[in-house]
């Protein structure tokens, strides 16, 4: 009993050092799972076991950090947002939209931050052209790249958690994921269309302004864009005939990061500078914390609880994973809260599987944990990022104001992501 409530400390004092911004997320993760290896929850054997048992993640991770570093390297992104304004000959409706496609795809393939790094500084200086409020742009962006991160098995951190406790592979995801982040979309624009059409009026002059840029200045390299280009292609490639080659996503993608790196020259200290050590060691901190909660049985304890509540009700502990995980990922973050449920929904699961199948589980908790990530500023690392990066050039976003938008993008997919479930696996 005493260990659960230290643990229990242990775990809400971390999550309330991250969300009121105490202390940084991955030095509080850190902490906390070095922690319960001091008080005795976790011994050094289950500290490292945690780690090096979900090292295909942080090595995928690793991967594709490096070869998005050298893509935007290369400029391609600002071509791209650049082109696309001139596409629509700057208006405005029309800019926002594609530009979230745009990122909703990016963050399919790509990491989110990275995307969203990209994309919001491109966004803001559009907008700024157009004389127009860049929020509408950028909230936009930040739920689109949330959603698009639903799509793949690599779109979000939280994902290749997922797919690593449900053992569950690239193509699995994007033949259940990807059409509720299709649908998403669509509910993401026709919301931005109604709710700020009226505020996206923009003079001739203003328009021929966009149509005088020239996308060309942005691409800095050509020659690197066609090698990183090859190889990511190459790399995506193999992610989806994993099923037939068996060589693993993390080998994959490592095995192209070194390549590209190798064909580029790039220097091995200079890439390092570029990996997110930050975003590893919050992870390292995150899977000793969730080991340490699961030798404390709280997670058992949540996994009866919920078996109880539902009692045996298939159709009731589906739905009850969407929404309360999506509840979780608003207050502690889609990756805390996928790496929690996933241990909840191991419990579970043997109680339902003569009810139904029990993949659709972790379905359920894909599209809480990343369409819950629109709920609040707290709900991913990219809303986090992209707040930052916007109030950094001048377009604040107070957290109530992302709070009123977010909860309605979230509320109204989650009801489609619920009636896909419903019809698909029920």
């Amino acid at each position: 009993m005493l260990s659960l409530i230290v643990g229990l400390i242990i775990f809400i004092a971390v999550f309330y050092s991250i969300i009121t911004e105490k202390v940084p997320g991955p030095w509080a993760t850190m902490i906390g799972g070095l922690a319960m290896a001091m008080v005795g929850i976790l011994d050094e054997k289950s500290a490292l076991e945690a780690i090096s048992g979900r090292l295909e993640i942080l090595f995928l991770l690793i991967g594709m950090m490096i070869i998005v570093h050298l893509i935007s390297e290369t400029g391609i992104f600002q071509w791209f947002a650049i082109s696309l304004a001139k596409l629509v000959r700057g208006e405005p409706f029309m800019l926002i939209a594609l530009l979230s496609i745009v990122t909703a795809v990016c963050s399919a393939f790509l990491d989110n931050v990275t995307t969203i790094l990209l994309m919001a500084p491109v966004s803001i200086l559009l907008a700024g052209e157009l004389k127009l409020n860049p929020f509408p742009f950028v909230i936009t962006e930040i739920m689109a790249a949330n959603i698009g991160g639903t799509a793949t098995l690599i779109g979000d951190p939280t994902q290749l958690i997922i797919g690593h406790e449900g053992h569950l592979t690239f193509n699995e995801f994007l033949f259940n994921t990807s059409p509720v982040a299709i649908l998403s979309m669509v509910v993401l624009l026709l919301n931005v269309y109604f709710i700020y059409k009226k505020d996206l009026h923009v003079s001739r002059e203003l328009k021929a302004r966009i149509m005088e840029m020239n996308p060309s200045r942005s691409l800095r390299d050509k020659k690197l864009l066609v090698e990183a280009g090859t190889i990511f292609l190459l790399v995506i490639f193999g992610f989806i005939l994993n099923n037939f080659i068996d060589k693993g996503l993390a080998m994959i993608s490592l095995t192209g990061a070194i390549l590209l790196v190798i064909i580029s020259k790039q220097k091995p200290h200079e890439i390092f500078e570029h990996v997110e050590w930050d975003t590893l060691f919050f992870f390292i901190g995150l899977f000793m914390m969730v080991k340490g909660i699961e030798e404390i049985q709280l997670i058992k304890i949540i996994g009866d609880k919920m078996i109880k509540l539902t009692a045996g009700n298939f159709k009731l502990a589906t739905m009850a994973i969407v929404y309360i995980s999506a509840g979780f990922t608003s207050i502690i973050g889609n990756v805390a809260n996928a790496a929690t449920m996933s241990k909840i929904i191991n419990v579970m699961s043997p109680s339902f599987k003569d009810l139904g199948n029990t993949q659709v589980f972790w379905w359920a908790l894909s599209f809480g944990s990343c369409l819950g990530g629109n709920i609040s500023i707290l709900g991913s690392a990219t809303n986090v990022v992209a707040v930052g990066v916007a109030n950094k050039s001048g377009c604040k976003i107070e957290f109530v104001k992302f709070l009123k938008f977010g909860s309605l993008i979230a509320l109204e997919t989650l009801i489609v992501a619920s009636i896909y479930i419903w019809f698909r696996y029920l």
